[in-house]
């Protein structure tokens, strides 16, 4: 089998009620994906968490290496690519690029022998995943405490044990944000916060100290990723599980945040940090040194099977009969077509198969990538 095209698709639409977050305020969704096509028909497809036009020129630039390739050379075609451009990024867009490719070849493989991504990867270790809600954005409420108490019962209510909101917006503010999800899920619902690294260690460790009697589940992104003695400060101040990694790449820019267990867990985007390749490597290398890893996960359907793909292979941590299982994030904000260029993956009761079909289990609607394709 020989690789003969590589076509990319970045896509766009606006949605109704934006929302924001420490960084910015979303008006947009976007994505970009790749598709792979083959000699004997066979066509996969990945995606990348990035900006969109960036990544479709760092995938133009790997096409020449992988037309006349062989898809199933898994490692062999990961390095090559790799070093292509390795002196001009270990990190960001570079890896980004390689993740949507490296999943497009897993799907590939997985549609060749017949199987899902997961067997050819030496699992299932599980074929179900507890979902955690990823939504509590701040939006443009009259009274944002009632708001996101709204939205937070809504999840309840549907079946999600586990949620988590956005914070970074001021400390007075993330407080009183945190009293009203908190008041209006009761005790039993995990709560998670997230500041998609809005605060310097001082703030961080401030907010952590006043909110710490909510029970929170790990304080996600406290400060920004360059910070590392920042990261090692709010983990030794705080009683709340401190995560980060969304930001972070391979398995070189994991080696020391693991060896030196500066999270408690870790965040790989599967989309952003090598690909099923490389996070696979990254989860082994934080199950032997005992660090929870929970990916990042923020696109379509392609994104989200991707990473249950991957969760139904990271390893038991510790292993024994009562592991910390790892959680899937589940993206309830608003995505016009999350769910329109793939089938919808669903939860029941915030549960959430893996899907078992070939590849990454999931069809795309060429007719939809079309019509959200950037003009």
């Amino acid at each position: 089998m020989k690789i003969t095209a590589v076509n990319v698709y970045p896509l766009s639409a606006p949605i109704r009620e934006p929302f924001r977050f420490s960084q910015a305020r979303v008006g947009t969704r976007v994505a970009l994906l790749v598709e792979i096509e083959t000699d004997e028909g066979i066509v996969g497809w990945g995606e990348g968490y990035g900006p969109p036009r960036l990544l479709a020129s760092v995938v133009e630039n790997y096409a020449e290496l992988l037309v006349g390739a062989d898809p199933l050379a898994g490692d062999a075609i990961w390095e090559a690519l790799y070093n292509r451009l390795r002196d001009h990024g270990q990190k960001g867009v570079v890896i980004q690029g390689l993740s949507a490719v490296d999943i497009a070849l897993w799907d590939i493989r997985g549609k060749a022998f017949g199987v899902p991504v997961h067997r050819l990867m030496g699992g299932p270790l599980r074929t179900e995943v507890q979902a955690y809600a990823t939504g509590l954005y701040l939006k443009d409420w009259d009274d944002p405490a009632i708001g996101l108490a709204d939205e937070a019962a809504g999840y309840v209510e549907e079946g999600f044990k586990a949620m988590k909101l956005k914070v970074g917006f001021g400390i007075d503010h993330d407080v009183q944000m945190t009293d009203a999800v908190r008041g209006a899920i009761g005790d039993h619902a995990a709560l998670m916060i997230d500041a998609n690294h809005g605060y310097d260690a001082v703030s961080a460790i401030a907010l952590g100290r006043r909110i710490e009697h909510h029970r929170i589940g790990w304080f996600e992104e406290p400060v920004p990723p360059e910070d590392l003695r920042g990261y090692r400060e709010v983990k030794a101040a705080l009683s709340i599980p401190v995560a980060g990694g969304e930001c972070e790449f391979t398995r070189f820019g994991f080696r020391d945040i693991l060896a030196e267990r500066m999270f408690d867990v870790v965040q790989p985007d599967t989309c952003a940090a090598g690909g099923l390749t490389e996070c696979k490597k990254i989860a082994d290398m934080a199950a032997a040194f005992g660090v929870r890893y929970v990916p990042h996960v923020w696109g379509t359907g392609i994104a989200i099977a991707t990473a249950l793909q991957l969760l139904a292979v990271v390893p038991r941590n510790p292993p024994g009969l009562y592991p910390n299982e790892p959680m899937m994030e589940f993206d309830q904000s608003e995505h016009p077509f999350r769910f329109e260029v793939t089938p919808r993956i669903s939860h029941r009761d915030g549960i959430v198969q893996v899907p078992t079909g070939p590849g990454l289990g999931i069809e795309v609607d060429r007719d939809a990538v079309m019509h959200y394709r950037m003009g």
